[in-house]
């Protein structure tokens, strides 16, 4: 049962912005399943959700970054799409301004797309800061991880 629960919380946050566990809760119900909201809050520890921030500034329950299958450029695409703000550089470093609280996602997704020359990520709250080797390479990474924005 938990397994299937589990499942469908998955399948609920990846279809739907759930901003609260009530939500799930509810969410859940019309699935035909009945949750307590303690058995909610385990079920989000043990998944490992976390909360991103959406272009109007809400929050919402997300699979974390790793979690998430598919096409690692298809993530990168709706991650940043829904969270870059802007791109800048300087030498051989490549910098990335997020909306609050996405950086962290925006880093592991960038880190996922093994792209030749990023050497690294460093995410804070909202920045990446993109190490890439040779520095020859930042113009056209950044033009890169720029197109993932549309």
């Amino acid at each position: 049962m938990k397994s299937f629960r589990q499942s469908k919380i998955r399948e609920i946050i990846m279809s739907k912005i759930i901003n609260t566990q009530e939500q799930l809760a509810d969410e859940l119900a019309r699935e035909g399943i009945a949750v307590t909201q303690a058995t909610v809050s385990r079920d989000i520890k043990e998944m490992g959700l976390i909360k991103i921030s959406t272009p109007s500034g809400e929050y919402r329950y997300s699979l974390p970054p790793n979690l998430v299958h598919g096409d690692p450029v298809e993530r990168a695409r709706r991650v940043f799409a829904n969270s870059v703000v802007s791109l800048d550089y300087s030498e051989n470093l490549l910098l990335i301004r997020t909306l609050p609280g996405n950086a962290g996602a925006v880093g592991d997704v960038v880190d996922d797309l093994n792209w030749r020359g990023i050497v690294g990520t460093l995410a804070g709250d909202d920045t990446v800061l993109v190490i890439v080797r040779p520095k020859e390479r930042v113009l056209e990474l950044m033009g890169e991880l720029s197109a993932l924005r549309s």
